[in-house]
């Protein structure tokens, strides 16, 4: 009798949980190029974009299931950390190192036009964002204490120097590991930083300058900093820590909050283990995922709990613009999707 009881408790305990544990899986889907991915654009449940290093970008139709593949041409060494797309034609591949360069396809990858190449071996192009399909900025890392942001009105069809460049302090940077320390937000644009130092740095439209905040994570080395954030319904989250040492627990992760006189306010996240995070993107709900080399992380509390869902590496993970597809992304053209 107290056998049978054991079972029944089992069962009911196994069919109650079942579908919580399945609500955290991760399921690589493919890999095997010489690529490592960190641009990553998700247009809807079906349509993605990835690049990487060694000139690779590629485009799936089935949400990830099959990639069609593609090393540029005239561009096998380049390394294209960040990509914008607004469709199956119409993407943006951004090239990190020297020279730093923009191209475009509007055919769906067939031909790629350069829209903006500098050989000056001192910019260092980290990220892109856009806030509609015609206005977006590529930011690059400090010259002469400025930030390099680009700026484009037409879609990507010529960039410009913003004519207001943030701050940086000396051994400030970014680190171009996600495609995700830059996020422009109704016009706001938030930009996170490493090296001696970890800040936000914040255009705030309704106080009309650059504001300045230093962040709860740790700092000093140049492996150390803020790498990506994202923002959800009422909050939002910073994640990095040091690439060098990435099992470190301790300083890798804040917590940001709105206050009502439109400045930002920080804490950081003490629950849970982290490790270094390269990319955290906001879900849905109070849910948010984060990736890096030590696995990938799922809170369901806007970050006051986390849970490690799975070992492997991954630099890069995107949710849909228009949609509920979650991608991941990482080395050898390693690609994987988070099932809710």
């Amino acid at each position: 009798m107290m056998n049978n009881l054991k079972s029944i408790i089992l069962s009911a305990f196994f069919l109650l949980t079942a579908p919580i544990l399945k609500a955290q899986t991760i399921v690589n889907l493919q890999q095997g190029k010489p690529s490592s991915i960190r641009g990553m654009a998700v247009i809807d449940d079906s349509v993605a974009w990835i690049s990487g290093s060694r000139g690779y970008v590629a485009i799936t139709h089935n949400g990830g299931k099959t990639w069609q593949w593609q090393q540029v041409k005239g561009f096998e060494k380049a390394d294209f950390r960040a990509i914008e797309a607004f469709s199956t034609k119409e993407a943006i591949i951004m090239s990190s190192g020297t020279p730093a360069t923009v191209l475009k396809t509007i055919d769906g990858g067939t031909s790629w036009q350069v829209k903006y190449n500098n050989a000056d071996t001192s910019y260092f192009l980290d990220a892109m964002d856009f806030d509609t399909p015609k206005h977006g900025f590529i930011l690059g890392d400090p010259i002469d204490n400025k930030f390099i942001l680009l700026e484009t009105k037409d879609g990507g069809n010529s960039w410009n120097l913003h004519k207001n460049l943030p701050d940086a302090l000396p051994g400030e940077a970014c680190f171009a590991a996600s495609g995700t320390c830059l996020r422009i937000i109704k016009g706001n644009i938030g930009i996170i930083t490493g090296g001696t130092n970890a800040r936000f740095v914040n255009f705030n439209v309704t106080l009309g300058s650059w504001q300045y905040d230093p962040l709860p994570i740790i700092h000093h080395k140049s492996s150390q900093g803020a790498f990506s954030f994202a923002i959800g319904k009422n909050r939002g989250l910073i994640v990095g820590g040091d690439y060098a040492d990435d099992k470190k627990t301790d300083s890798v992760a804040a917590f940001v909050l709105p206050r009502l006189d439109a400045t930002l306010t920080y804490s950081p996240v003490k629950a849970g283990q982290l490790g270094y995070q390269s990319c955290v993107e906001y879900v849905r709900g109070d849910i948010f995922l984060a990736t890096g080399t030590p696995g990938s992380n799922i809170t369901k509390d806007n970050g006051n709990t986390w849970t490690k869902i799975d070992g492997t590496s991954f630099n890069v993970c995107r949710k849909a613009k228009h949609g509920k597809l979650v991608l991941l992304a990482g080395n050898d053209g390693k690609t994987a999707i988070l099932k809710l």
